[in-house]
């Protein structure tokens, strides 16, 4: 194997869509989160990560642990995996692109393919258990 990329995302569900970010100069969409610093924990890298992508503050009590997905990472040399475990968790403030996002979108089953490799299970899953249409 190339490498591991290890990463958490944060599942924001809203009538049935998924919430998805862009970052400035890429064309997909990927489920807001990204990697940790140092020996970060995951969820210590869930809240910052969403507080410098979105702008809102993740209610740290309400974290919950969704999934962890493993899928060939894009962009990247063929055998370089991401691994991105998944949580869902309230949040205060107003969701605002910030940083590097250039974008948000509420993204149905339908247009997974706007998406990272990785997040394809995530939408099939979720899609599943009936929570994304």
């Amino acid at each position: 194997m190339a490498g591991l990329i290890d990463t958490v995302a944060w599942v924001h569900l809203d009538q049935g869509r998924i919430l998805g970010v862009r970052s400035r100069g890429k064309r997909l969409f990927y489920i807001p989160g990204g990697k940790r610093d140092g020996a970060e924990s995951d969820h210590e890298t869930l809240l910052r990560e969403v507080r410098e992508e979105l702008t809102v503050a993740l209610v740290p009590e309400t974290v919950a642990h969704v999934g962890t997905y493993e899928a060939q990472a894009d962009g990247y040399p063929a055998g370089t995996m991401v691994r991105m475990a998944c949580y869902t968790a309230d949040f205060h403030g107003t969701l605002s692109a910030s940083s590097e996002i250039e974008e948000m979108a509420w993204l149905s089953l339908a247009e997974k393919e706007r998406t990272a490799p990785v997040d394809h299970a995530v939408f099939e899953d979720l899609a599943a258990a009936g929570r994304l249409r």
